[in-house]
């Protein structure tokens, strides 16, 4: 079984408390780090302007407090592997559909016709969308 380092348990500590349950019992089964919980404007906005994000301060689910979206990446991180980000995607979407919650990942962009540009994938992404 899996646990959190100190710096995952902290950004996942700015999320709301439906994602972290899905997270914590998501940890148990395979490794990953927790990238990023709330952003602040400054952050979000540097997000922004380096094309990780497509959205300025407060526009991201990220910009609550308690933050309504998480990114989080396979441990160890290799970029280039997404077959690693849609297990560790698959397993959290599970989870969150067992416990009753609506969540939408980073790679559902086109499927909810939030963003036209088909080439930003985010894989780190998860949000949480409310109860089923």
């Amino acid at each position: 079984m899996y646990t959190f380092g100190n710096a995952s348990q902290t950004r996942l500590n700015t999320c709301l408390p439906e994602l972290q349950e899905i997270l914590n019992e998501a940890i148990k089964e395979i490794d990953f780090t927790v990238l990023c919980g709330h952003r602040s404007e400054a952050e979000q906005n540097d997000y922004f302007h380096t094309g990780r994000s497509k959205v300025k301060f407060p526009n991201s689910k990220h910009n609550t407090y308690p933050s309504c979206a998480v990114d989080i990446a396979p441990y160890p991180i290799d970029w280039n592997n997404t077959a690693r980000f849609a297990h560790v995607i698959g397993l959290v979407r599970g989870i969150a559909l067992m416990k009753g919650y609506k969540i939408r990942v980073g790679c559902d962009w086109d499927m909810d016709g939030d963003i036209t540009d088909h080439s930003f994938m985010d894989y780190p992404h998860i949000e949480y969308l409310g109860r089923l």
